[in-house]
């Protein structure tokens, strides 16, 4: 008899989220947060200006950052379950339309899909008729809600395929368990099989969360006034660019590893009574 190892590679372009057993990792990541911690104490006690003066310039953009970012994950988790059940569903209309939407959206940059919503879709908007509160809200859409909408629909495709990988993980014993039960098929998913999926889930969603994160500077060309754009601002007034955009990369570097070790954290929560 023959046995087969299973090997799983793992790429994205998000964080590199640390785990217990990745010592290397680990080491890794408290040599980049200390070192970010530390270079931004350094830069701001030995030439506060302009260093100091740009990081107290910035903060509002970073609770613009966190705000693009939270509601944009919400609206992708809500798509992603969607567009998943839609990819496992028997129905072949409702599986073509989750399948084709993934498709799409995932073969297009999200630079372009800001872009396409905003001033595209816009300049359509612009011509409706102000018969209803619905097309007046689309002429005038405001850019926070472009940005969200263009991230929310783009990182929805990619959620999908996390939940439907995570459903498809769960041993399909389980589901025949739940319906010799008397479970329906609506119950079976949201009282059985979600809940155990959520462990596998959790960890590509917190990469995601974290590369929407970074990807959130995009959003900066519709003028959010996100962290990157603070940063331009500043830049802009006081021609300190390489000062400006440091002092960015660092706030940047600095809530993107504190987000990997609470991801982490949690993961580490969930797996608790798991063991090697």
């Amino acid at each position: 008899m023959s046995t087969k190892n299973k090997v799983t590679i793992e790429v994205g372009d998000g964080a590199a989220i640390p785990r217990k057993k990745d010592r290397g990792i680990v080491d890794a990541w408290w040599l980049s947060f200390i070192g970010a911690i530390a270079v931004i104490s350094y830069l701001c006690l030995a030439k506060p200006e302009p260093y100091l003066r740009i990081l107290k310039f910035v903060p509002d953009g970073v609770l613009v950052t966190f705000q693009v970012t939270i509601l944009s994950i919400m609206v992708s988790l809500v798509l992603g379950l969607i567009t998943g059940l839609g990819r496992l569903s028997r129905n072949r209309l409702i599986n073509l339309i989750a399948s084709t939407y993934v498709e799409v959206v995932r073969g297009i940059p999200l630079l372009v899909q800001l872009f396409y919503l905003y001033f595209a879709l816009g300049h359509v908007f612009r011509n409706l008729p102000e018969t209803n509160a619905l097309f007046l809200f689309l002429k005038n859409m405001p850019p926070l809600v472009a940005a969200v909408s263009a991230m929310g629909i783009c990182y929805g495709a990619y959620m999908g395929e996390v939940f439907r990988a995570g459903i498809e993980s769960i041993d399909k014993g389980q589901t025949e368990a739940a319906r010799s039960l008397g479970f329906n098929r609506a119950q079976t998913m949201f009282m059985v099989i979600l809940p155990q999926a959520w462990r596998t889930i959790l960890p590509p969603v917190g990469n995601e969360f974290i590369a929407l994160l970074k990807d959130s500077s995009l959003v900066s060309i519709l003028a959010v006034a996100d962290l990157l754009r603070r940063g331009r601002e500043f830049a802009s007034e006081s021609f300190y660019y390489f000062e400006a955009y440091t002092m960015v990369a660092l706030v940047y570097l600095v809530i993107t590893l504190v987000l990997s070790k609470a991801v982490s954290n949690m993961e580490q929560r969930l797996n608790f009574y798991d063991h090697d």
